[in-house]
């Protein structure tokens, strides 16, 4: 593949540009598979009805209230991104990984939320997952707690004996009701080291494998730096 710069860079190489010519048709493979991939998971056939109207804790102006899962499908749109946040009743502080993730969902919210509905769901009693989303200025996101229903069992945020897992749902409404479309399965599927199922949806790694050292192999993000 050839370049199309406008002009050589300033005291370009000629191996440095061939090798980089070389990466920008892989780079532009790869932009294709990921469309590829991105149209599959379109084509999806609609996937099981909710078994039941996932009663959620959910906070709003500082309290606790009851919000059904389908009330979650709100101002017209009928998608829903749930993310299940890994931070459960026994843990004495959340996920760093889901933090960094969030972190950088919750600086795209509004335009996520004008193309669907966000909300995130812990297992922890609603008040904790309220104090973080303080503590991190998070005003993207509807903040819900299950602790009361089994939904992060049934789709796979926890596991069966309480172990939490960072997955991520959409959820379509239709008029046979609501489905479930898509979760991060690549989750369970083999890789080594950090599972990456959420690369693609999550902007720090992207940035840092711009670098010529990577994302690194013993660097992981922090809940605070101070």
């Amino acid at each position: 593949m050839q370049s199309h710069l406008p002009k050589a860079l300033p005291n370009e190489p000629e191996a440095d540009r061939a090798a980089r010519n070389e990466l920008l048709a892989a780079e532009a493979g790869l932009r294709a598979a990921v469309e590829a991939v991105a149209k599959q998971r379109r084509n999806l056939p609609l996937g099981g009805r909710i078994a039941e109207d996932y009663l959620f804790d959910e906070w709003v102006d500082r309290a606790a209230v009851k919000t059904g899962l389908s009330s979650l499908f709100a101002n017209g749109k009928n998608t829903l991104i749930l993310y299940s946040y890994m931070y459960g009743p026994e843990d004495r502080t959340p996920c760093p990984a889901c933090t960094s993730l969030l972190d950088g969902w919750n600086g795209a919210s509004a335009d996520l939320n004008d193309r669907t509905n966000l909300a995130i769901v812990v297992s922890s009693p609603i008040e904790r997952l309220a104090a973080i989303a303080e503590d991190r200025h998070w005003i993207g996101f509807r903040l819900l707690s299950c602790s009361g229903n089994d939904y992060n069992k049934s789709y796979l945020g926890e596991s069966d004996e309480g172990g939490q897992r960072p997955m991520c749902t959409v959820f379509v409404k239709t008029d046979t009701g609501i489905h479930h479309f898509w979760s991060s399965e690549l989750l369970f599927a083999n890789s080594p080291g950090h599972p990456r199922h959420m690369d693609m949806a999550w902007p720090l790694w992207n940035v840092l494998d711009l670098l010529p050292e990577g994302r690194g192999s013993d660097w992981f993000p922090k809940l605070s730096y101070k």
